[in-house]
């Protein structure tokens, strides 16, 4: 892991901005504690994605570190391939983080469509993913759920990673940290051992395979089914399972990245060892960085490139009828729940992140 400098974040939490600074136009994703909305700055009219996150439902979930982590991190990152943050307040009732705006919806969405991409999408989506990683990795960072759904493009056609929830600094002692996705998660992380990048790695490659064939390498209903599977066989994509299209390279490729043992892992060394793996060795990095190339797939932007049914209800309370989130509810009258979220307030315009390869505190 690269070293770090973060230092403790001195953000100013008097400073008063709100949820009446923005329009809401429509809701565009769902997540485990609320909405994610498009939303308009008034002053400005620029468009963002407003995470709107019920406070009750954090503490219901037993996730109020989990949100405040990644006002945290998002407060000490900024790189073209992550999705950034803008502004994060909160008001009595909820949590707002205001996000850059992803027009071109998540993976998951489109590999539901599409049910699988081409080597050469394949390709520049990974590639994307590998200098988000890279960054984040080189900053300490270990992201721990990148998956589809956390996968967002771009008006051009270019991936971000998001969603940093569970995102944590490295540390070498982390083997009671098991948080993440099943079937993305790396088998060091089920079984509870020390895990580092490769970790995030595994869960690269096994979004390779899926992208290839339409379905994960290891399936099943439960996390136990899963991890039962992963230790039982290792799969690997034979020569004549590897299909019309795809070359014996991206096949390797995705073979030595979902290696059950990280330490014969891919990336298990950093990204030049990724970089210079045969499919990707030729990859044009400078040109993506400056994001300069024509990506092979560009979202149409006359279409919603969101799930419809997401549009259908803007209630926070719906299917929360549960004693456990009423009784959370009831806590937040308290000043001393309320205080649990103290500090969650950030202005991009007060603290401008540093865009290079280092995080720092603005």
């Amino acid at each position: 892991m690269g070293s770090c400098n973060f230092k403790e974040d001195s953000t100013d939490t008097t400073v008063s901005i709100s949820k009446t600074h923005f329009q809401f136009q429509y809701v565009i994703g769902k997540g485990g504690f609320g909405k994610v909305w498009k939303v308009e700055l008034k002053k400005s009219h620029e468009n963002f994605a407003m995470k709107e996150m019920l406070k009750a439902r954090v503490l219901a979930k037993k996730s109020v570190n989990s949100v405040m982590n990644e006002r945290r991190l998002l407060s000490m990152l900024h790189h073209t391939f992550i999705v950034n943050m803008h502004y994060a307040f909160q008001d009595r009732e909820n949590l707002y983080l205001v996000m850059d705006l992803m027009p071109g919806g998540d993976l998951r969405y489109h590999l539901g469509r599409w049910k699988t991409f081409t080597e050469e999408q394949t390709k520049f989506f990974i590639a994307c993913i590998v200098l988000g990683l890279e960054y984040l990795h080189k900053n300490g960072i270990l992201h721990r759920d990148i998956k589809p759904e956390n996968l967002v493009i771009d008006g051009q056609g270019y991936v971000r990673i998001t969603d940093f929830g569970i995102a944590r600094v490295w540390n070498p002692e982390n083997a009671k940290d098991t948080s993440g996705t099943p079937g993305y998660m790396a088998p060091e992380v089920m079984c509870r051992q020390n895990h580092g990048v490769a970790a995030d790695y595994f869960a690269l490659g096994i979004i390779g395979y899926e992208f290839m064939n339409g379905k994960r390498p290891y399936l099943g209903k439960s996390r136990k089914e899963i991890r039962d599977q992963i230790l039982a066989k290792q799969i690997q994509i034979k020569k004549n399972e590897i299909p019309e299209g795809w070359s014996v390279e991206a096949a390797d490729f995705i073979n030595r990245m979902i290696q059950r043992k990280p330490g014969n892992r891919l990336g298990l060394n950093g990204p030049d060892e990724v970089k210079n793996h045969p499919w990707l060795k030729d990859f044009e990095w400078d040109k993506l960085l400056e994001h300069s190339l024509v990506s092979p797939f560009i979202p149409d932007k006359n279409e919603d490139n969101f799930d419809m049914r997401l549009h259908l209800s803007n209630d926070p309370w719906k299917d929360a009828d549960n004693s456990e989130l009423q009784e959370s509810a009831e806590l937040l009258r308290n000043n001393s729940t309320q205080n649990l979220f103290a500090g969650y307030f950030y202005d991009i315009n007060q603290q401008q992140p540093n865009n290079s390869d280092s995080a720092t505190t603005k």
